[in-house]
């Protein structure tokens, strides 16, 4: 039974490899046939709309013939590049869905899981002093890998400086980038981790509030002794079915992979690979160094069984990598961390809250890509401010979800702090999805390992289950 399950994992890792392939061709394929001239409008008329946009800012009288006609064309432009991407986005509708669609399943999962197995898993510590070491344990792992992470890449960007070749005037500080930008008060933070209510967090998949729920819902059937016992087992009762109904789920990751590729190289092309790709080259060389950062940091503790942890992880990072969602891959992570003999009631209360407070690939972007772009405008920061930045990143990332473009929302708050123009953020949508994929595989390297290195504290990692 155990060497069946091992080989339809298998199968499945090559399916989704097959996947992420074939994807790849059928949307290069598409590019260049069935929305080439979709394509070619939406170059030729952002080309039109950005040489409007300077003409308008370099003329001074707004009532002039000449400046109302720049207007109209610029309009013009703006509309017939609007119903290019409305026709080419209609024509991909059917891959962008599958994807879609499985994405939803898995976020129909995660606020259950999350619930039902952090619940169980504080509940099994026993009391608020083993909640407490653990949790301390875990938290000062979280927040040396997150430094570690900013850090790393704050020292790589001012290294390769992928920025300064860019040379781009200051943008018009109206210019709207379609990225709402996210809260920096304490208050909003404080509002963001503490939930108005329990039923209103699991709708939204608000981790961070379902996490602080269950962590005082799991102390509280803890206290109230046998007759919590009845809890206890029910939930993990529901959390065995709901790991059950992931593995229906998980049949339909081929074809979620195949979707999101194809949609994003019929859309972006091949030549987006090119036009960035030394600032993807750097990024991508940032992340390699990280993750042997914290696989060295893992082996500290576990010694050579790292090596047996990235086999048992490939096929979650693989599905994080191709739908660059690193919350795609929780329940597969779960079930291979537990595999590879990590305790439940370990993995159910650090995994939850890795997806909080350890993304460590989001992290190192988020100064990656705050400092491109003020290199890309030739704003210099100093190390005291750059240092502030990373401070600043480091609150305000807790609790950002594990989904495509999370991150943006954080990059576009420290820029607006900072006084770095928020228009920068259009360097990046065009290979924002490439990159996703990069740091979300990261995230669950980081997390997993993590797990790995309490459960080891804790004298809680057994041998390997198959």
């Amino acid at each position: 039974m155990a060497e069946m399950t091992a080989k339809k994992g298998n199968r499945l890792t090559l399916y989704i490899i097959i996947a992420l392939f074939a994807g790849i061709g059928l949307g290069f394929w598409l590019n260049s046939s069935y929305v080439k001239d979709e394509n070619r409008i939406i170059a030729a008329n952002e080309v039109i709309v950005s040489k409007r946009q300077a003409e308008m800012k370099a003329m001074g009288d707004t009532t002039s013939s000449a400046y109302i006609t720049i207007a109209a064309q610029k309009k013009e432009a703006s509309v017939a590049r609007s119903a290019a991407l409305g026709s080419r986005d209609k024509k991909l509708e059917p891959f962008s869905l599958l994807a879609d669609i499985f994405i939803r399943l898995i976020k129909m999962i995660v606020a259950p899981l999350v619930f039902s197995t952090l619940v169980v898993g504080v509940a099994k510590l026993g009391d608020i002093q083993s909640v407490g070491r653990i949790g301390g344990k875990t938290l000062l792992w979280f927040f040396g890998a997150s430094f570690i992470s900013l850090l790393l890449g704050l020292m790589l960007v001012n290294f390769f400086q992928p920025g300064i070749a860019m040379k781009l005037p200051l943008p018009d500080v109206t210019a709207d980038t379609g990225i709402k930008k996210t809260a920096l008060t304490m208050k909003d933070f404080l509002y963001h981790v503490f939930p108005s209510s329990a039923i209103d967090a699991m709708a939204k998949n608000e981790i961070l509030q379902i996490v602080v729920f269950s962590l005082f819902f799991g102390v509280a059937t803890a206290a109230i002794g046998e007759k919590g016992q009845i809890v206890i087992k029910a939930l993990d009762a529901i959390s065995h079915v709901i790991l059950k109904v992931t593995a229906y789920v998980m049949n339909f990751a081929p074809l979620a992979v195949f979707g999101a590729m194809t949609a994003i190289i019929a859309k972006q092309g091949l030549g987006i690979l090119t036009t960035y790709s030394i600032f993807i080259g750097e990024f991508y060389f940032g992340l390699v160094l990280l993750w042997l950062v914290l696989l060295l940091a893992g082996s500290l503790f576990i010694r050579g069984r790292i090596f047996t942890l990235v086999q048992r992880i490939k096929e979650p990072i693989m599905l994080a990598f191709s739908t660059s969602s690193s919350e795609a891959a929780f329940p597969k992570t779960m079930l291979e961390l537990e595999r590879f003999g990590c305790k439940d009631k370990i993995v159910s209360f650090v995994l939850p809250l890795g997806y909080s407070f350890n993304l460590d690939g989001s992290m190192m972007y988020m100064t990656f890509a705050s400092l491109f772009i003020a290199q890309s405008y030739g704003i210099h920061l100093d190390f005291g401010t750059q240092m502030s930045m990373l401070m600043v990143l480091m609150l305000t990332s807790k609790g950002v979800a594990g989904v495509p473009r999370a991150s943006l929302v954080v990059i576009a708050g420290t820029l607006a702090t900072f006084n770095i123009p928020e228009a920068g953020l259009a360097l990046l949508l065009g290979i924002d999805p490439l990159l996703d994929m990069g740091r979300s595989a990261t995230n669950v390297v980081g997390n997993s390992v993590a797990t790995v290195v309490v459960s080891k504290m804790e004298n809680s990692l057994e041998h390997s289950h198959t």
